[in-house]
């Protein structure tokens, strides 16, 4: 399967967001559910999120310049924390008329065509999910991993909201529909909080994980057999980005020129094999015993 660019499978969301939002708001309207309004709440926060991600992924794929040289990939950390804040939000309006609800328990209305058209939203936000993982992982994109996350959330309360105002509707105990949005706000609170957490947390440039770092290291032992040796690699990712620094030791005698292709052979290979941008610092060989 050809793998979608970010901007595409973001437009794919954008369009999954708007059209869920009209399903599920459609299914408030029929069946005057809290636990409907507060799922179809959170295709809001879904378009919203969708939105700023799909500007903030077209800003980061913006080539360096003079006030960037590194590149504008971390751009794309201010997606999933706005998309987080913005969970926050939608969460506590859920609460707010949950407790309402819950306090004044109406009756609800035709529950047969509003729990479809909630289930076809949920199925469209799970195949939309799908899709933005594998593009995400794909292009290491935060904004959309962040996005598919969000959306897999919203599948699984969704989920809960049919199973809880289903019961409340069986039973007659229709506290148990507030019941059910107070399960969706508890849930994309901590959904909210963990894009949150990993927004802030890919700001504080990490390290590559170990089997990136090992892709690196196996390009470096290629070239130790030409009289090299590599000490203090430092690495670290900037949105889809990856940067490394290595200390290349080289004999003393080799001319300048020698040195420098040897480097810059070095510094292709690792972008090559490893998709890691490398800067080489050359130092002589210490040749004490």
């Amino acid at each position: 399967m050809r793998i979608l660019t970010p901007r595409r499978a973001l437009l794919l969301s954008v369009a999954a967001a708007l059209l869920t939002m009209g399903l599920k708001a459609g299914a408030w309207w029929l069946t005057d559910s809290v636990a409907f309004l507060s799922d179809a709440l959170e295709s809001l926060v879904n378009l919203a999120g969708a939105t700023f991600a799909l500007a903030m992924v077209s800003y980061a794929h913006l080539p360096a310049d003079a006030g960037h040289p590194y590149g504008h990939g971390k751009a794309e950390y201010f997606s999933a924390a706005l998309e987080g804040a913005l969970i926050f939000v939608a969460a506590l309006t859920i609460l707010a008329a949950a407790g309402r609800r819950l306090l004044h328990p109406q009756p609800l209305g035709t529950l047969g065509l509003g729990m479809a058209l909630s289930i076809v939203a949920s199925l469209v936000n799970f195949a939309v999910a799908r899709v933005l993982l594998e593009v995400g992982r794909a292009h290491r994109s935060v904004a959309l991993i962040a996005d598919a996350r969000h959306l897999t959330t919203d599948v699984w309360t969704t989920a809960g909201v049919i199973v809880g105002v289903g019961l409340a509707s069986l039973s007659g105990q229709y506290w148990l529909d507030p019941v059910a949005a107070g399960f969706v706000a508890v849930n994309i609170l901590r959904e909210g909080w963990q894009l949150i957490r990993r927004s802030v947390d890919g700001l504080m440039d990490h390290a590559l994980d170990d089997e990136e770092i090992a892709r690196v290291e196996a390009v470096f032992q290629e070239f130790a057999g030409r009289g090299a040796r590599f000490d203090m690699l430092r690495t670290r990712r900037a949105g889809r980005m990856r940067f490394a620094h290595v200390v290349l030791r080289l004999p003393g005698d080799w001319s300048v020129t020698r040195a420098h292709d040897l480097a810059d052979a070095v510094e292709e290979a690792v972008a090559e094999r490893a998709g890691v941008t490398l800067s080489t610092h050359v130092e002589p060989l210490d040749t004490r015993p």
